[in-house]
């Protein structure tokens, strides 16, 4: 971890990662991080691509759970297919928002269609479900016509919550943000922030500049809290992911794709899972088996705040 003492920010190097095993597709997560858990409520951030899928037969992600948590879909280019065990079957593109409510239980399916265009990139986020929300029931929801402002070279597309003076239709259970920046060359913006949120930015692709710290595909930038405003500038066309959210205080146990609250709720749910309790239903209509969950770890696995 890299630190911008002057501006109080923090580079968030990400760790690689394959989906599905050793060959399986390969990410970029940034949350959890070494150093810090989570920004807000967005507990975990994956990005992928751009691929090539000419040689590649892009994202199978067979079926498997979630608990606690919403994910939340986001693609810059290609297609991916949703599948859910409420019977969900939806297809999302570029500009388009899918999110799902995991609740107290449920299981989907992610993969590149049969037809697709050539290159697939985007980013998997979740969100850490409040105590109060987190036993809910399972909903879906696809989000195709996001508010959208521009001005002076800046596009923002807001995905979840507030920003720039429209609202997001997706539905949050905390005080929180998501958007996507969009820069023309040349762009200059100043960013109105909330004091009360903690922030942050990942580069999609370009090389903004951001205070005064240039930025590259890969890295999260964490830029604090008490902030009421950030520059952002770019000499080259540039996109951006801005995650915000008031700092969650609840202490958490994340392990495989469970979000608890102490480790004897995981060791449920891992065996829940594994012995197919009508707990997670079941996805229909993907070509390949479930996902077996991991082995539990041999130590108890303890809750832990949004910073490590």
């Amino acid at each position: 971890m890299s630190s911008f003492e002057a501006d109080r920010m923090e580079l968030l190097e990400g760790a690689p990662v394959a989906l599905g095993g050793p060959r399986g597709f390969a990410v970029t997560r940034t949350l959890p991080n070494r150093g810090r858990r989570m920004v807000g409520a967005w507990c975990f951030l994956d990005a992928y691509g751009p691929h090539d899928l000419a040689e590649s037969d892009g994202m199978r992600v067979g079926p498997h759970p979630h608990t606690g948590l919403q994910t939340v879909t986001w693609l810059l280019a290609g297609e991916v297919l949703h599948r859910d065990s409420l019977g969900s079957l939806q297809l999302i593109r570029p500009g388009q928002l899918n999110l799902m409510t995991a609740g107290r239980g449920i299981s989907h399916s992610e993969e590149t269609p049969a037809e697709h265009t050539p290159v697939l990139h985007g980013v998997q986020l979740w969100v850490a479900l409040p105590h109060a929300a987190r036993d809910q029931a399972p909903a879906f929801a696809h989000h195709a016509d996001l508010p959208v402002v521009t001005e002076a070279g800046l596009t923002t597309t807001v995905l979840m919550g507030s920003f720039a003076g429209v609202t997001s239709p997706a539905r949050c259970y905390t005080p929180l943000v998501g958007a996507e920046l969009t820069l023309t060359a040349g762009a200059e913006s100043t960013l109105s922030l909330r004091p009360d949120f903690e922030y942050a930015l990942l580069t999609l692709d370009g090389a903004p500049t951001v205070g005064d710290a240039t930025l590259k595909p890969g890295p999260l930038l964490y830029l604090g809290a008490g902030r009421e405003s950030v520059r952002v500038a770019t000499g080259s066309p540039s996109r951006l992911l801005l995650l915000g959210g008031e700092p969650f205080d609840e202490r958490l146990v994340m392990w495989w794709n469970f979000v608890a609250r102490d480790h004897d709720e995981i060791v449920q749910m891992r065996a829940d899972w594994s012995d197919r309790t009508p707990r997670f239903g079941e996805v229909h209509g993907y070509d390949g088996p479930p996902l077996p969950a991991p082995p539990m770890p041999i130590s108890r696995l303890v809750p832990r705040g949004r910073v490590r």
